[in-house]
């Protein structure tokens, strides 16, 4: 499960500290990468710098998600 800093961190996406999942997945880039169909969903100003740089930019170590450009089936949904 979740640790409480972990819990406590994402409480701020939810209306209250009660409705933060308890446990998440983890995956790292060789099994996205393996995945027949990868969807990234981004949402927010904040995030737009990071998109750009990991799906137009040089791939990367120091961008891993500049590896997703490699995956022949990505779909992207950004919205600010």
């Amino acid at each position: 499960g979740l640790d409480k800093q972990t819990i406590e961190d994402n409480s701020r996406f939810f209306n209250s500290i009660e409705e933060v999942p308890t446990q998440a997945m983890t995956m790292g880039l060789d099994t996205i990468m393996k995945s027949r169909e990868i969807l990234l969903i981004a949402q927010g100003k904040k995030k737009l710098d990071i998109i750009q740089k990991a799906l137009f930019g040089d791939i990367t170590e120091e961008v891993p998600a500049s590896i997703l450009q490699n995956h022949e089936n990505l779909t992207i949904l950004y919205c600010e």
